[in-house]
């Protein structure tokens, strides 16, 4: 192991393939038996690698308190120490295959969005964390001259506050970013979030939709959840054509397409879906070329089969609206 890390360390595309290993490790130590090549192993109608790489900097510069991708995103390591805290001031290179938290296929979906708007580029980010989505697509749409507005919907307040954070030491003004506290859904009504000692400390915590009053009491009284607005779509960027709509909300995806496919075909061009089980990508299969989407990117979630199957790395699904994109 030590001879694999000397040769990784010394080679450019081996170092990727290393650091993206050790931050999956540091993550989830269950994917110590996957090998980074399984990330290969999408299907796509597109060239996901030549997109990547047409959008990657030249010269991108490192600053000292943040980590930098290929496309000039200033990450602070702050945001997800556990994995990030070593890394300020690197310049990381493509994520071809992966890098600490997406993979060819999830970057590639993102970056293709980008090339099949117009002038204007609308991103919303439901489960936006802290606005990595937002970061990077509006930080490609505004090197490729788009006009951008990011919009992002978030659970936990903390994570609300390092997207505000976050977009603002990317260069964009508050007039570009809109960020909801609160919890996307289907139809409007109130959940229940957990409630985290500190942000950054847990990216997978689960709401309770449609919280009864006794649900809410308990919760209030307990000092466990936060009572949030339930936001559908059709509030969450009002009128606006929606470009890219990202969608990694802890397997309750399907249940959203299912709640709002109608508003989707009306006004959403592209979605790329993170799916948290194999059952959740079968639904997507069939409510989105049941309503005649284009299936352009996938890489299904990828399993460990002990103690019993489960999920180790979310799968991903890019879809092209041919209603709005011919």
């Amino acid at each position: 192991m030590q001879f694999l890390k000397r040769l990784a360390l010394k080679f450019p595309p081996l170092r990727q393939l290393w650091y993206a290993r050790r931050a999956l490790l540091a993550e989830n130590a269950q994917l110590r038996d996957i090998v980074p090549g399984a990330f290969f192993h999408y299907h796509t109608v597109f060239d996901a690698i030549g997109t990547i790489q047409r959008h990657a900097v030249e010269g991108v510069q490192a600053t000292p308190a943040y980590l930098t991708n290929f496309l000039g995103v200033k990450i602070d390591p702050k945001f997800v120490p556990s994995v990030l805290a070593a890394r300020a001031g690197e310049v990381e290179g493509t994520p071809i295959p992966a890098n600490w938290h997406a993979d060819i296929a999830e970057f590639a979906s993102v970056l293709r969005a980008v090339e099949l708007s117009k002038k204007r580029f609308t991103v919303v980010e439901l489960g936006c964390g802290w606005g990595c989505w937002l970061n990077i697509a509006g930080t490609a749409a505004r090197n490729a001259g788009r006009a951008v507005h990011l919009v992002g919907v978030e659970g936990d307040e903390g994570h609300i506050g390092f997207a505000r954070e976050s977009t603002a030491t990317n260069g964009f003004t508050p007039e570009q970013v809109t960020l909801h506290h609160g919890i996307a859904a289907a139809t409007n009504g109130t959940a229940l979030f957990p409630r985290q000692s500190h942000a950054g400390g847990d990216w997978g915590l689960e709401p309770i939709f449609g919280a009864t009053q006794a649900e809410q009491q308990t919760a209030i009284k307990a000092k466990s959840h936060d009572i949030l607005p339930m936001i559908a779509l059709a509030d969450v960027a009002p009128g606006k054509q929606i470009d890219l709509l990202h969608i990694d909300i802890q397997g309750g995806e399907a249940d959203f397409i299912s709640g709002c496919v109608t508003e989707l075909t009306r006004r959403v061009a592209y979605i790329v879906i993170g799916t948290h089980s194999r059952s959740i990508e079968g639904r997507l299969f069939e409510l989105l070329l049941g309503a005649g989407w284009v299936l352009e990117m996938e890489r299904p979630a990828i399993l460990a089969l002990t103690p019993a199957p489960h999920v180790t790395v979310d799968g991903v699904q890019g879809w092209r609206n041919p209603a709005l994109l011919p």
